[in-house]
């Protein structure tokens, strides 16, 4: 069946447009092995989904900050680990990142919005940083709807921020738990591979797949499809 094409776009921010990885030498510079920076972000996540599931939610920093307190058996706590979350605000967005906010807008969407399970705040410095802060529209907090991706009212927030049904919304993500749960929501998506690689065959499929964010965008606005999971 076709996907109508989208009137508005959310991306989602760390991972697919920002990579993570630059956070590896904070985390270093803090006494926390460089390898730990994707267990920390995993298990930061793992928390946010427990409460989403559970019905509720927690300041993404307070989740950030317990979660590094955690895997380091409570040695990086208080403003070390403060030093580590605010690091994320430092961060540089992929090269092609402004490209892909670009190819949505002029690829017919009058509303480009980043929805992300990080805080307002950290998201918008990091876009003014980077030099993409005037590429979107707004920034949508999942937290902020009452849980955090991938439940469903983020989704649906960031349709209503954009003024536009969720059919009509689509989102852009390098995770396949967030393409899942877009879809789930009634969004359409499109999935960028170069985080994952392969997308695992116990999720919905995205709409439409590229290697970057914004092959991903031009292969759905062209219809192109989808990537088969693996």
């Amino acid at each position: 069946m076709p996907v109508p094409r989208p009137s508005a776009f959310a991306f989602d921010l760390f991972d697919t447009l920002v990579p993570l990885e630059p956070l590896e030498w904070r985390l270093r510079e803090v006494g926390v092995p460089r390898v730990l920076m994707r267990r920390w972000w995993d298990h930061l996540l793992r928390d946010g989904f427990a409460l989403a599931a559970a019905g509720g939610s927690a300041p993404f920093r307070r989740v950030a900050r317990s979660a590094l307190a955690d895997i380091t058996g409570h040695q990086v706590a208080g403003a070390a680990a403060d030093s580590v979350v605010e690091a994320l605000s430092e961060l540089e967005p992929r090269p092609d990142a402004a490209q892909a906010l670009r190819a949505a807008r002029t690829g017919g969407a009058p509303r480009v919005v980043v929805l992300d399970n990080a805080d307002a705040a950290t998201v918008r410095a990091l876009l003014e940083r980077g030099g993409c802060a005037d590429l979107v529209d707004g920034v949508v907090e999942a937290g902020s709807a009452g849980a955090w991706k991938p439940a469903a009212a983020p989704y649906r927030a960031a349709a209503e921020a954009c003024g536009a049904p969720p059919t009509r919304t689509a989102l852009v993500t390098a995770h396949a738990w967030d393409v899942h749960g877009a879809n789930a929501a009634g969004l359409s998506t499109a999935w960028t591979s170069h985080l994952e690689r392969r997308f695992p065959e116990m999720f919905s499929s995205p709409d439409a797949s590229g290697e970057s964010p914004v092959e991903a965008v031009e292969a759905l606005l062209s219809g192109e499809g989808h990537v088969p999971a693996e």
